[in-house]
């Protein structure tokens, strides 16, 4: 049985003051409840900044890591309140954090112990290493979404999609990506105009400025190709 695995670690997360730090692990607490029970995921949080996430059924895999990214897009922190390390505090509301999916089979796998071992995990650990901004005095980010498999010709597919998924939610302001998490859930836009106390046609205009159409497109393929 083949699992998604998602492994993700907060750009920039050093940077943070203590308040935006509690203010980010609260929400992400929240989010992986969420996720669990929209999707069935099993998801942890480790040391504050770093995420697993098991999809037991792989084809929602990119689902969820949309909804993840585009979540922690949306966590208000405030620019204003910070005088030294401004450009890294941007970085972080530029990408959120960097999200890999592993796509491949757990050896073990028991939420209810905490354990999470195997392929999966492996590979989606491996495309975040390295790839950290800790202690880095200037940082470049290029890519903050992968997807990596055994298999070459699947990473060779998705590569370019996810390239553009990544450039597409790099751009999305806070509130589009807050209404980019709430239709990844499969919410309908009256109820997220409703959750979100706007109107129904400024859902849409969200929406479409974030490129809702081609996210729903890639997220299709990629459902549809890892169901074969």
């Amino acid at each position: 049985m083949k699992y998604s695995v998602l492994s993700g670690d907060i750009v920039s997360s050093t940077s943070l003051n203590s308040k935006d730090k509690a203010l980010v692990e609260r929400e992400l607490t929240k989010l992986l409840d969420s996720l669990h029970t929209e999707f069935n995921t099993y998801g942890r949080i480790i040391k504050g900044d770093y995420i697993e996430c098991v999809v037991p059924k792989p084809e929602d895999g990119l689902r969820v890591a949309l909804a993840i990214k585009s979540f922690v897009k949306s966590i208000s922190i405030e620019l204003k309140e910070y005088k030294k390390g401004t450009n890294r505090v941007r970085l972080f509301k530029t990408h959120g954090l960097r999200l890999a999916i592993g796509y491949g089979t757990l050896s073990r796998y028991m939420p209810e112990k905490g354990i999470i071992d195997g392929e999966a995990i492996y590979l989606s650990g491996r495309a975040i290493s390295g790839m950290s901004t800790h202690n880095k005095e200037r940082v470049v980010i290029k890519n903050t979404l992968f997807f990596n498999s055994e298999n070459e010709e699947l990473n060779d597919r998705f590569q370019p999609i996810f390239e553009l998924l990544d450039t597409l939610l790099s751009k999305a302001t806070a509130r589009q990506s807050e209404v980019l998490y709430l239709k990844l859930l499969n919410k309908q836009e009256d109820e997220i105009a409703k959750q979100l106390a706007i109107g129904q046609s400024a859902v849409n205009r969200h929406s479409t400025s974030v490129g809702w159409n081609a996210i729903e497109t890639a997220v299709a393929y990629f459902h549809k190709t890892l169901s074969k």
